[in-house]
């Protein structure tokens, strides 16, 4: 992470790497209910079972490389801890505390799987007929993270359909329009209870966007009405307005150009927590009844070129989201930033905070 830097991250949120890895991620899905079956050719596995048994070093080499490649592709955006132990390993320019302190890290994460998975011969049920439903959990999750990342790439129409197709598919998985056994079986009834809930969702998803909107998580909300009876601004147009800033020069320019406090926003496309940030907490009406307040700037750090660099440089950001404040002559509130993505709520008191001093 430290020799890369945020620039391998971010190519490989491009949207041709994205669907290539959503591709790969439904090929799997489709193997767990079996209208495929993934394997190597016979010789291959063969010849590799061969050469694998004369290196003892084989597997872990390659547990090691499967690590390297998949903390690239699942940690491109920056969360508040992990953003701090980069900043803290980039300024000490020490290779050997770097590797030790994010080393310890994944074992904070990776050691309880470790533990369940030493014990998965004693704890877990024995292999039967139930491990069908494990397949097909496991074969909707993977459709489902495939679709979630494509979601920063994709129009709002097509995500809400896909999330629908799956919804119903998990209703018919779970027996939602099947006959209940006869007797009290609860577990059976719970099944379908939730298969019927997932599938009134699909149902209300695809009424939402037939009728207009545009919204995943409030897909009626279109349809609310004021006391008067008219429809009630859309999200779109509660959305603060940003102005662009490429440069540190030109940033500095608006920062000495301004009468009243500064929100600068480091935002880019593939940065799946800045677009939840714009989603769910900058449309909230309160906050962006605070955000009206300030000048807006955004630094769209997506092409990761120089300027960009410089810009995150600035301010000691290894990469999006991350959010400065200033004063109105244009000095930096040190004190108070955002990294990584924050509720309403939360991001509602942090606004107060800047508006009071």
């Amino acid at each position: 992470a430290g020799i890369s830097g945020a620039g391998l991250a971010a190519w490989l949120q491009t949207p041709w790497v994205l669907s290539i890895f959503a591709l790969l991620l439904v090929l799997f899905g489709l193997a767990m209910f079996d209208v495929i079956r993934i394997e190597m050719p016979q010789s291959v596995q063969t010849k590799l079972s061969s050469t694998a048994s004369g290196f003892k070093g084989g597997r872990l080499w390659a547990a090691l490389v499967m690590g390297a490649v998949s903390a690239l592709i699942v940690g491109p955006c920056v969360a508040a801890p992990l953003a701090g132990a980069l900043l803290y390993i980039s300024q000490s320019g020490d290779w050997v505390l770097g590797g030790t302190a994010l080393f310890a890290m994944a074992w904070g994460m990776g050691l309880p799987l470790l533990l369940v998975g030493a014990s998965a011969g004693s704890l877990l049920p024995k292999a039967g007929a139930w491990m069908n439903g494990v397949k097909a959990f496991f074969g909707v999750l993977l459709f489902a993270t495939a679709w979630w990342m494509l979601w920063p790439v994709l129009p709002s129409w097509i995500e809400i359909l896909g999330w629908s197709v799956l919804a119903v598919l998990s209703a018919v998985l779970l027996g939602a329009f099947d006959r209940l056994p006869e007797g009290l079986h609860l577990g059976a009834a719970l099944r379908k209870a939730l298969g019927l809930l997932l599938a009134l969702a699909a149902v209300i998803w695809l009424v939402g966007l037939a009728s207009g909107g545009r919204s995943l998580l409030q897909p009626l909300s279109h349809w609310a009405s004021s006391s008067s009876g008219e429809v009630v601004a859309s999200q779109a147009t509660t959305k603060p307005s940003f102005e662009l800033v490429t440069s540190v020069a030109e940033l500095d320019r608006r920062l000495a150009e301004s009468d009243r406090p500064v929100m600068l926003d480091f935002y880019a496309d593939w940065c799946v927590s800045c677009i939840e940030m714009e989603l769910f907490t900058f449309s909230d009406p309160i906050v962006s009844q605070k955000m009206s307040q300030m000048l807006l700037l955004k630094a769209d750090v997506t092409a990761n070129n120089n300027n960009d660099r410089e810009l995150l440089r600035r301010f000691n950001l290894f990469g999006p989201p991350g959010i400065m404040f200033f004063e109105a002559n244009g000095t930096q509130i040190s004190d108070i930033r955002v990294v990584g993505f924050q509720s309403a709520d939360r991001f509602s008191a942090v606004l107060d905070q800047v508006l009071t001093r």
